[in-house]
């Protein structure tokens, strides 16, 4: 919303001496945004009105230029009398008996552009006729300024006459404040800001409403809360708008048209009521206001034909649509130049319908725009009343005896809130009378009184231009916007005394932080997947894990659903990285999935009116579905990238297997590892992941078709864990240090190739009791020397004592032991 400050000055008594800089400042205070703050471009040198005399057309160029003949007046120059002038110019939308703006040679325009004697087209041009743009009063470059006849003299400084010393302020109002959308909201505004005096342009004695200017059917009273007639006739078509209003129209941004046209914007900015006006000798019978027909079509003012849409609000004659009521006129009664019978129209529109018919038809406007966003529902026979007096001032014209008003809109309830409560709200004490005060100055009718409690309360009726006033709170949202924001104390409230964080909260922090230690990289990708992903990930018709959550309204139409893995957001994390040249990755997750069961029930839909019972907080609750917390890795390119120390190392499951034992050792849990089969893993290169019985996860190398399908780098890997499905060790023991020195023994044990490593593992752990501190394997052999079938694994044992230094004999006891137990359980033995 642009509005001049000499606009606003007409409605609130602003105190002397008040800047365009602490109005802008006021605006702010009292909640509103200031985009911009504009000073009409400072003028200098001759700039005067002239009238046009004389005008030759010149038709040897390739556009149409005119030599023009222009009459200043008796300017004084270097005490010379100045001339009429001879001004080269291009447009078209004047005549000779104009009254122009005309810049003389000296005079520099806003941009700093200087106005000189110069020969052009053949011709000398001693100055330039203006248009609105160049003289920075708008955006219209179509055409030069024309003056209404008589508003000045040839030679008259432009200056005062264009109120070049005005300011220009720009607002962005927002969509629950619409009566902002008007000089007089505005000034309301201002007048809480500075507690100046207001004089409300809508205070117009309407008087009572007897007979029907015109017929009215109202069809759907819902669409239409309101649709009041006023009727001019003997309008003078030739009258131009007075300067005044086409000034201020410019400046606001509304191009001017013609007297009835502007008058009806004018009074929509003034009162922000949007009106319409109708050529009544084009209209066939009664007015009709209803939706529309399948299959109706109408040509609107700007001179497209629509195809109508059921849910259309629309006003009709007898032949048919003429109006797409809130948005835009019909063409075919359309205020024309010779028009002299008007029947202005204001009507109450239902402000979703209005949204949804500018949107549908791409069709915003001026009127949409306020009547979207709530308009004055008590305003329609002020606004008609302030048009129609404006077109018999300026135009010549009679207003015919009788109003139509059809309908009755919604009116405000009244809202009781404690008069203390803005106090407590915002810990301050306001003082006496500051509620009933500021809840008055934005249009309330205040009754203070007590409840049967003894306690003060204040009835508030809120006025019918502020439709977003509806709850005690919104009222003492205005008290305490009025009094200012800044007075309230920034008092961070004392945080009570807690436990810290939980052992869950804790675990997730620790598993986090040790992932990152081991060079994985956390990244946060969005929880959404396509159902096409389980065709990639290999997955069959019933598996559990292609029973998801859909969302009804999704971020992405082509990806609706809540997975029940990490994975799909960490490929697609891959594929991006991939893309912009990163293909060395580890990358890992921490976070919660959905695992609906077979019997998920829909969420119910809660009551908004009215706090949710137990019971029905009860069903919402048991209509969630689990949503663990899983934490996953992906792993494509190098591990560990080649340099001068030597070769690098590709990423395997390896890999993906060991951040599954960072994490469990994080949590401080023992996890199994053994052979397991699920996709999207590859079948002979995945491990089960176990917690003592119970599978909490799997890692390893992708399957191939899963790579190609999804575009991941060849031998990619991952791992995915419950962890959740982990036992929560809340107090975890402090490690001891031994202060003795190790036992170091490497043992080589040949078994049959069959049998998993893991297991070779876990039965030297369990030998070699509690002096076995560390068993790592660091050798694989397979060849001619230990026979076909068997491999070799070599471990590195690592014994120690807590109490005392270790002797080879208890050590070597411990191995032996060890291998015992070995050869027991898998049938390995000592290569020798």
């Amino acid at each position: 919303m642009r509005i001049p400050v000499s606009w606003l000055a007409d409605h609130v008594a602003l105190p002397e001496g008040t800047t365009p800089e602490q109005i802008a400042e006021a605006f702010v205070r009292v909640g509103l945004e200031v985009e911009e703050v504009r000073p009409l471009a400072e003028v200098t040198g001759p700039l005067v009105t002239g009238r046009v005399m004389e005008i030759e057309e010149l038709t040897d160029f390739k556009k149409p230029i005119r030599y023009c003949t222009v009459d200043v007046g008796n300017l004084e120059e270097d005490g010379e009398t100045v001339k009429p002038q001879m001004i080269i110019c291009g447009a078209r939308n004047f005549r000779e008996g104009d009254t122009i703006v005309a810049a003389l040679p000296g005079c520099v325009l806003p941009g700093g552009f200087a106005i000189s004697e110069r020969k052009t087209y053949g011709r000398m041009s001693q100055g330039m006729i203006c248009s609105v743009a160049e003289l920075g009063l708008g955006d219209d470059h179509s055409g030069i300024l024309v003056l209404p006849s008589g508003t000045a003299q040839p030679g008259d400084d432009a200056r005062e006459l264009l109120g070049l010393d005005d300011t220009v302020i720009e607002l962005a109002v927002t969509p629950d404040r619409g009566y902002c959308l008007s000089a007089r909201g505005l000034a309301r505004e201002l007048a809480c800001a500075f507690d100046a005096d207001y004089r409300d342009p809508a205070m117009i004695d309407v008087g009572e409403a007897d007979d029907a200017v015109y017929p009215v059917h109202v069809e759907d009273l819902e669409g239409c809360r309101r649709f009041v007639l006023r009727r001019v006739t003997g309008l003078d078509p030739t009258s131009p708008t007075p300067w005044w209003m086409r000034r201020r129209l410019m400046l606001a941004g509304i191009r001017p048209i013609s007297l009835a046209v502007d008058v009806t914007n004018y009074v929509m900015l003034e009162t922000g009521h949007p009106l319409h006006a109708f050529d009544t000798t084009t209209l066939r019978g009664a007015l009709v206001v209803r939706r529309a027909n399948a299959g109706e079509k109408l040509s609107t003012l700007d001179g497209a034909s629509r195809e109508l849409d059921p849910d259309d609000l629309i006003i009709c004659d007898d032949s048919g649509p003429i109006s797409l009521a809130g948005v835009m006129g019909g063409a075919s009664t359309e205020i024309t130049d010779s028009t002299t019978d008007v029947l202005l129209e204001a009507a109450n529109w239902e402000p979703a319908t209005i949204a949804r018919v500018a949107r549908r038809h791409k069709l915003p406007s001026e009127a949409s725009r306020r009547f979207e966003r709530l308009v004055d529902p008590a305003l329609p026979p002020a606004a008609l009343e302030l048009a129609a007096q404006l077109l018999v001032r300026y135009g010549d014209a009679q207003i015919e005896r009788g109003r139509t008003d059809v309908g009755r809109p919604l009116l405000p309830l009244p809202i009781t809130i404690p008069l203390a409560l803005p106090d407590r709200v915002a810990g301050v004490n306001y003082g006496r009378g500051v509620t009933a005060r500021r809840l008055s100055q934005i249009g309330c009718r205040i009754e203070v009184g007590s409840s049967e409690d003894g306690t003060a309360v204040v009835v508030a009726d809120p006025p019918t231009w502020r439709g977003d006033l509806n709850l005690p709170a919104d009222l003492v949202e205005e008290v305490l916007r009025l009094e200012g924001y800044h007075t309230i104390p920034s008092v961070l409230p004392p945080a009570p005394a807690g436990r810290g964080l939980t052992a869950a909260q804790r675990r997730r922090r620790t598993v986090s932080r040790a992932l990152a230690a081991t060079g994985h990289v956390e990244v946060l990708p969005m929880p959404f997947v396509s159902p096409q992903t389980w065709d990639a990930f290999g997955l069959a018709e019933d598996d559990p894990r292609r029973r998801t959550v859909s969302l009804l309204n999704p971020l992405e139409a082509e990806r609706p659903e809540l997975a029940g893995t990490l994975l799909p957001g960490l490929f697609d994390a891959v594929q991006r990285n991939v893309s912009r040249g990163m293909r060395d990755l580890a990358l890992y997750q921490v976070g919660q999935v959905v695992q609906p069961d077979e019997h998920q029930v829909p969420a119910p839909d809660l009551p908004v009116d009215r706090r949710p019972t137990d019971a029905e907080l009860a069903t919402l609750l048991a209509a969630l579905p689990k949503q663990p917390l899983h934490v996953a890795a992906v792993f494509t390119g190098q591990r560990e990238r080649a340099g001068w120390w030597g070769k690098g190392r590709a990423a395997n499951w390896s890999d993906a297997v060991e951040a599954a034992r960072t994490v469990a050792r994080a949590a401080g849990v023992e996890l199994t590892v053994a052979a397991g089969e699920l996709a999207p893993w590859h079948p002979g290169r995945c491990a089960e992941l176990r917690v003592g019985d119970t599978v909490v996860g799997h890692a390893g190398e992708l399957h191939p078709k899963v790579v190609e399908a999804l575009g991941l780098p060849a031998r990619a890997c991952a791992m995915e864990l419950d962890l959740d499905a982990l036992p929560l060790i809340d107090e975890r023991p402090s490690p001891v240090v031994s202060p003795y020195p190790p036992v170091l023994l490497d043992v080589a044990l040949v078994a049959d190739a069959a049998v998993p490593v893991a297991d070779v593992a876990a039965a030297i752990v369990a030998g070699g009791g509690d002096l076995l501190e560390d068993a790592r394997l660091f050798d694989v052999y397979t060849g001619e020397q230990v026979g076909e079938g068997k491999r070799s694994l070599a471990f590195s044992l690592r014994f120690r004592a807590p109490d005392r230094t270790l002797t080879a004999e208890e050590a070597g006891r411990a191995r032996d032991a060890a291998l015992a137990l070995v050869a027991e359980r898998t049938g390995a033995a000592l290569r020798v």
